[in-house]
Formats: C-alpha cells, structure tokens, sequence
C-alpha cells in the first residue's frame, strides 16, 4: 500500500484525509500522463456514487483532467462495475469511480481503473503520489485547442443497464425479490433491472439525500433486510452497498447467505454445468472455514488471495479462474466482468434458483457456516504493531490452541487505521475468548 492508494483506492474523510485539491491533482497527473504514454488525446469515463462529497470531486476531478488535455464524460451516480464495463466496451483510456464503498456517507475515495476495467497498476499510483507530494515537479497546463472537453455519458449507465439484462437465462416472473440499495449507487439501476426481468420487485433503501448512504441499511446492516424478507414473505433479498459492487442475499427463512454461501451454491452449480474452470473458485483468507470444508466435500478445489477484490481479479486472471470472491459480497464472474458487480452477482443467484427450481435455503442448506469474531483495533501505526514482540506472542498462542478446529488471521486493514484481529472456531465463546486475548495484546502495543 502507498501513503494514499490502499487496497480500494485513495480513500478518507472528505475535505480532511482527501481534499478537493488533492483530487484535482489526481486529475492533472492522470490527464497528463496517458496523454504523454499514448501519445494522443486520452479518453477518461467518471462515476460517482450518492455521497454529497461526490459532486465536488467529481468537479474536481474534470477540472484537473481537462486542464491537462483529457476528455472526461460523466456517468453521473452510477454503481463502480459499470465504469469498469463501460471502459472496457466503450474503448476509454481510463475510469474513475467517486465513491469509499461501504464507508459512512463523510467518508469518500478516488478508485482508478485501467483500459482493461481492472484496478490501476500499481506503479501508476505511486506515480500519482509522487505528484501529490510535489516530489515531479509541475506539469504543463493545456491551452487553446488542446484543452480538454466534458460530456454527459448517462447513456453509458442505460448500455450498463442493458447488459445485465442481457445476462439472465430465464424470466424471473413471479419470483418476489427484495432489494435494500443502501441508498447508494443501485438506487436507481437495480429495480430497473428486477423489473425488467419479471420479478415482483420490493425495495428499500433507495432515496439517497448525500448523507444517508450506508446508514443502517445495505450489505453492511443486513438485519434490515433480513426483517423485510421476513415481513413481506419474500422468496429471496439482495443487499448491496454503496457503490453496488457487493452483494449480500437473504434467503426465504430469512437467512443471511455472506459471499462466502454464494461462492458456495454458483461454484457448485457451475460445476454441476461443466463451466467451472479449472474445477477451482478463488477466496480471500478472510473466507470462512465452513467453505473449505465443504468444498473439500464438494471435490471442488480453491486458491487463497490477500484481502481485496482487486488481489481475486489477479488471481483469476492469471489462472483463467471463472469466479471468486470475499466474504463481503464482493463476487468476480469473469465472463461478464473484471471486478466485483452486486447486481450482476445477485443475477447469477437467480440464475441456480431458476434453473435449479429449487430456494436458496435448499441450495446452501449442506454449508456450515463456523462461528465467527472479528475485532477491529484502531492504531496509530499498523507497521509497528504486527512487528510487536507481545502481539506476536499472543498470535502464537491462540494458533496453538485452535489447531485443526479453527483459525486465526491478523491483518491490518488496507483502507482504515485498524488492525482486524479474526477467529474462527466450532463455539462463538471460543472465538471471542481468542480474539480478546489478542485484541488485548495490540491495545497494550499501540
């Protein structure tokens, strides 16, 4: 990670961690440095999401790009996927999404994607840093003929649209479907869709005013949508997050089923299908127990990445995988995309449901989901507290009692000042017992 890019993208509070100023940098730097590499004028498409703080980034961001020859055409409020589809089919140079995801509406982030609707490369980031910090010196500013130009681009969101349409192998009629869109970038895409495609649709969540993104709703509060589920009797609910590029379902008890059961029920239906590559899914460490014991049942072999859709992508690229994902919601199916899509993945869902004639409940009922903790640690310096000789010690000992019947995994966050300290194990009394012991050892650490 750099000193603003993490695993998502420059993201912090708006105005605090990420200024206006440091966005219209961000578009300098880009502006001028794909013009300069591809010799020509560059191409750039910009999304955003609901938060108040988008708007003015996403000025900041157009100015900074046309003053340095690009051309910028907006998508408006739009989910990340869609930026990502529509640099790769509409032949843009780069795209840039507004939008910090799951983070609270004050919060916001600057991801970058290449021509290839993947997350930036590495080195082009510390590029940018280094211009941030004014380690490159100043750059030209256009002038005349050569400045760049906005255009409105909403058509790109309706092809978006059209797409995902275009995905479904059967009509969802009579299917009751229930959708919580965060109040985020979905609010206006999903329903569209579900509709659409036959579905009795019921939503909530869907009038963002620019501060109630994320509030008490979305993949991240799923007991909003699990008590809707409930309610109106629905066959099955999708929650997404800010920028709609997770997916959380409820199934028809009321259930909730994490990336981790939709991992689990698209891969062994691909599977059953023939169409499983590589007869593997790609998780993150972060992936619960319960999947690689079922998986190991299933004959269905996986690959483990570090925390981060964009580490799955690379894997599954490299691999020719066909899906994966977290247990955040983020899912990867390559065929139709190259980063994490929620309405795309809650398609994919209705796809085994319609197929198979059967509920989610039938469909998961085999996975045993282990017990979970996690423990987030605010620090000052995550560095120095994972090299911590105390912490370290506690990290052993937990590993030593657990075995086989569980795990632990310590890793600071790649986009907060936290050390996440997980635990897994067959009670949730033992998870917390081990994730208290080190918890505790990094409080003293910080």
């Amino acid at each position: 990670m750099g000193k603003y890019f993490g695993t998502d993208g420059f993201r912090g509070q708006a105005n605090v961690d990420l200024t206006v100023e440091h966005a219209f940098k961000v578009g300098r730097f880009l502006g001028w440095y794909y013009s300069e590499k591809l010799k020509r004028k560059v191409k750039v498409v910009i999304g955003k999401d609901t938060r108040r703080s988008s708007y003015m980034f996403e000025d900041a961001l157009s100015a900074g790009l046309t003053a340095s020859g690009a051309d910028v055409y907006l998508l408006h409020v739009t989910p990340t996927p869609s930026v990502s589809y529509i640099v790769r089919t509409d032949e843009f140079d780069l795209g840039i999404m507004i939008s910090a995801s799951h983070n609270p509406y004050y919060d916001n982030g600057i991801k970058i994607i290449n021509a290839k609707g993947q997350k930036i490369e590495a080195e082009v980031e510390e590029a940018v840093e280094k211009y941030i910090d004014g380690e490159t010196g100043e750059i030209p500013l256009c002038t005349g003929e050569n400045i760049g130009r906005t255009v409105d681009y909403a058509m790109g969101r309706n092809r978006y649209v059209g797409y995902l349409i275009s995905i479904a192998t059967r009509s969802f009629k009579d299917k009751r479907v229930g959708l919580d869109c965060s109040n985020g970038s979905a609010s206006s895409i999903a329903k569209n869709v579900f509709d659409a495609l036959g579905a009795k649709t019921y939503v909530i969540n869907a009038e963002p005013d620019g501060t109630n993104i994320n509030r008490d709703c979305g993949s991240t509060h799923i007991e909003k949508l699990v008590e809707f589920v409930k309610e109106n009797n629905l066959d099955i609910g999708f929650a997404y997050d800010g920028d709609a590029d997770r997916c959380i379902a409820v199934d028809d008890k009321g259930e909730v089923a994490d990336g981790d059961t939709i991992l689990y029920v698209c891969g062994r239906y691909m599977k059953e299908q023939g169409t499983l590559k590589g007869n593997k899914i790609v998780t993150t460490v972060m992936s619960n127990l319960g999947l690689y014991k079922i998986l190991d049942e299933e004959g269905i072999g996986y690959e483990q990445t570090d925390v981060g859709d964009k580490y799955v992508s690379e894997n599954m690229m490299t691999n020719g995988y066909c899906i994966g994902g977290e247990q955040s919601g983020h899912i990867i199916f390559s065929k139709h995309a190259t980063t994490g899509d929620g309405i795309l993945t809650s398609l994919k869902v209705m796809e085994v449901i319609m197929e198979t004639k059967s509920s989610l409940s039938w469909l998961r009922r085999d996975f045993k989901i282990y017990p979970q903790v996690l423990i987030n640690v605010k620090v000052d310096d995550k560095a120095s507290v994972m090299e911590n000789e105390d912490v370290k010690r506690a990290e052993e000992e937990v590993k030593n009692r657990l075995k086989d019947n569980g795990r632990l995994l310590l890793r600071p966050s790649g986009t907060e000042p936290l050390v996440r300290v997980m635990v897994e194990a067959e009670t949730k009394e033992i998870c917390e017992e081990n994730a208290k012991l080190v918890a505790e050892a990094i409080e003293k650490a910080k």
